[in-house]
């Protein structure tokens, strides 16, 4: 079992977890909170705990962070912990996308491949996570 421990923050939705990654102060724990408003339920934040299993990378929380997450300018909140859940979106917020139709693009984690979306600054943008995950995306 190969196991990886990221700075990032995960939410799942229905079971399928995004991984949001970035620098420092890009707004990952903000892009969870705002995933969470939306109905996603908490993994992890400030650090993510990324496990190969077979034909899946599942990610889980550290148990001293788990269900707190960050809100920049009010503190620490908590949360109900969502438990582990498999990874089947990442979202770069080091990355902007720029594209109106951006290509499908990929990212490596543990050996397995996993669709990957930059950040946006559009309003809609935790929306279209939320039905992303629900749905995927149409080819």
């Amino acid at each position: 079992m190969t196991t990886q421990t990221l700075h990032a923050s995960c939410v799942s939705v229905g079971g399928a977890g995004v991984l949001l990654l970035g620098a420092a102060g890009r707004g990952k724990s903000g892009l969870a909170l705002q995933l969470m408003a939306h109905g996603a339920a908490l993994i992890a934040d400030d650090r993510v705990i990324l496990t190969r299993t077979g034909g899946d990378v599942v990610a889980t929380c550290p148990p001293a962070l788990s269900g707190l997450i960050e809100a920049r300018g009010i503190g620490i909140l908590q949360a109900v912990p969502g438990g582990a859940a498999p990874l089947r979106l990442v979202v770069d917020l080091d990355q902007v996308e720029t594209t109106r139709l951006p290509p499908k693009r990929s990212c490596d984690l543990l050996g397995l491949s996993f669709d990957l979306v930059f950040g946006g600054a559009a309003p809609h943008f935790p929306a279209a996570v939320m039905q992303y995950l629900k749905a995927g995306r149409a080819e």
